[in-house]
């Protein structure tokens, strides 16, 4: 593994702990905890208050049961078990479906079905969160729901060539989605996070089949970058951000370090920090044309986020890393929350802050305290 950079950046990456400890935490504890239906509100607004319910997706549920899991052990967080247990049993209560299997997209502000149809994102999310969660309590009813969305996901949404449908029916019947390249990304990470918890050949072979099939279907020969599609889609295009998260996925892992894809992502890390990243600001473009050209230059919190815990992993990057830390506490936190999305001027954009975002800054915190701390 490479070298951590030294802890020149430690006030920064204390900062921005001590932000999201003692105030993004808190917000879903408090504000953005509907306590009637036991799950988090999709969204607060910029005072800290919900915006007003029209769905509860299970992803959102997923993300924040893995936040909650990720704190179990942690001093000053003896409310993170209860918390975890509590989004498992909603997870469970609201968004399973008993009769066909597997998990509903989302249900409506009463807690009834909304859409009932089965996405892979979703899915690829209840594996990452229960095997974190799983490795922070051992229970068996944890282990069950792992293995029940692994099981899932290769009985049903697999295609039978290392790589998985993105959308189907609820009674699982096709949509004719295809395949995508963000869900399979976080399946890469759910199937990860399992086989850091426990042996799982079939896992194993499943993220080996998988890693093998994106290198042929949505890697650009040309510049090694990760489309959004697979090759020859219409319209297709890449984002910054992906190959950021991409890249610390196989860069960090033993299974997946020096794969064909491995190869093809530290290139591609390359390409989107020339083209995607502007080294004043430290912003990243939000989405590229193959040729390198800006075609959405939204500043996304996910995306800096991305960049910043790949950099942990490039040594030479330290000075860039810094820079990076900074502009994420500067241009991103603030004494209220985060900015979500900032436009290609650096002017906020979008006030509201999802539920879904603390997960990102929890992994980037996590990547810097294990390079930095």
């Amino acid at each position: 593994m490479p070298t951590a950079p030294s802890s020149a950046s430690q006030p920064s990456l204390n900062a921005v702990l001590s932000h999201f400890h003692d105030l993004i935490v808190p917000l879903w504890q408090g504000p953005g905890w509907n306590a009637e239906l036991a799950l988090p509100y999709e969204a607060l607004d910029a005072d800290q208050k919900p915006l007003p319910p029209q769905r509860y997706r299970a992803m959102a549920c997923a993300r924040q049961l893995y936040l909650f899991a990720s704190l179990i052990g942690e001093p000053g967080a003896a409310f993170a078990e209860a918390r975890a247990a509590a989004l498992l049993r909603s997870l469970q209560r609201h968004f399973h479906d008993a009769e066909h299997g597997g998990w509903f997209y989302s249900i409506d502000a009463h807690g009834k079905p909304l859409d009932k149809r089965k996405d892979l994102y979703t899915h690829a999310f209840i594996i990452f969160a229960c095997a974190h969660y799983w490795a922070k309590v051992r229970e068996p009813l944890v282990e069950s729901v792992l293995n029940a969305a692994l099981a899932v996901v290769a009985e049903r949404f697999a295609t039978g060539d290392g790589l998985y449908e993105a959308v189907l029916e609820r009674n699982w019947s096709s949509l004719k989605s295809g395949p995508l390249q963000n869900p399979l990304m976080h399946l890469a990470e759910g199937f990860l996070a399992t086989l850091a918890v426990r042996e799982d050949a079939v896992t194993q072979d499943a993220l080996l089949d998988l890693a093998t099939a994106m290198q042929k279907r949505f890697i650009d020969r040309q510049h090694g970058v990760m489309m959004e599609k697979p090759l020859g889609a219409v319209d297709n295009w890449f984002e910054p951000g992906h190959q950021f998260e991409w890249f610390f996925l196989l860069e960090s892992s033993d299974v997946l370090r020096g794969t064909p894809l491995h190869a093809s992502l530290t290139r591609a890390f390359a390409y989107a920090e020339l083209k995607g990243v502007d080294k004043l600001s430290g912003a990243v473009s939000g989405m590229l044309a193959l040729d390198g050209t800006v075609r959405d230059g939204t500043q996304r919190i996910w995306a800096q986020a991305e960049y910043l815990r790949a950099l942990t992993l490039r040594p030479e990057s330290e000075a860039v890393l810094q820079r990076q830390l900074l502009a994420l506490q500067q241009h991103f936190l603030h004494e209220k929350g985060w900015h979500e999305c900032l436009d290609a001027k650096g002017a906020v954009s979008r006030r509201d802050m999802p539920s879904t975002t603390p997960y990102h800054l929890a992994t980037c915190y996590q990547g810097l305290i294990q390079h930095l701390g």
